[in-house]
């Protein structure tokens, strides 16, 4: 008898909740107002190109010169990574609302600690040629991965020079 009582009561209970079921309104409210504009609001590229102020368009402005490239232990610009800053700081007083990312890089050798610092003093120098030359130090931020992010992957002099560099990141 217990079972069966068991069984009626979920039964009843069962009945009761399908009871509670809210029933569909007679008539849907309308279809939302259509807010949409004729604009295309998305940054991606233009008729004639790479959005202005985006990582794709900095490279083309610069001339793919958004990397420059250190001798083994050293943190000093040359008088090609200078050209190439210069570059970027023309780059950088035409868009001023543009920011920029200086990563700093190192090749696979020596320590962990000592190749981020490395790296940070890389950063760094091409910050402060940046900054001499007129570009506002607020706009530019700076981040060492050391050798955490190597482009070439051999153990070879060709390889360890492509890695010893400072790569400029436009912030969108």
């Amino acid at each position: 008898m217990t079972k069966s009582l068991t069984v009626a009561m979920l039964l009843a209970g069962a009945g009761v909740l399908a009871a509670c079921q809210p029933k569909p309104p007679e008539q849907l409210p309308p279809p939302p107002a259509d807010t949409s504009t004729d604009v295309d609001t998305t940054p991606a590229q233009t008729a004639q190109g790479p959005q202005p102020g985006s990582q794709a368009h900095f490279i083309d402005a610069v001339n793919g010169q958004n990397v420059i490239f250190f001798d083994t232990d050293r943190f000093n610009i040359d008088s090609s990574d200078a050209a190439a800053l210069q570059t970027q700081a023309q780059y950088l007083s035409r868009y001023p609302g543009v920011n920029v990312t200086l990563e700093g890089h190192t090749d696979e050798r020596g320590t962990r600690e000592y190749n981020l610092a490395l790296g940070e003093r890389r950063a760094n120098a091409a910050k402060n040629y940046l900054v001499g030359i007129g570009v506002d130090a607020s706009r530019i931020r700076t981040v060492s991965y050391g050798k955490e992010r190597p482009v070439a992957l051999a153990s070879n002099e060709t390889a360890w020079a492509q890695n010893r560099r400072a790569v400029t990141i436009v912030i969108e």
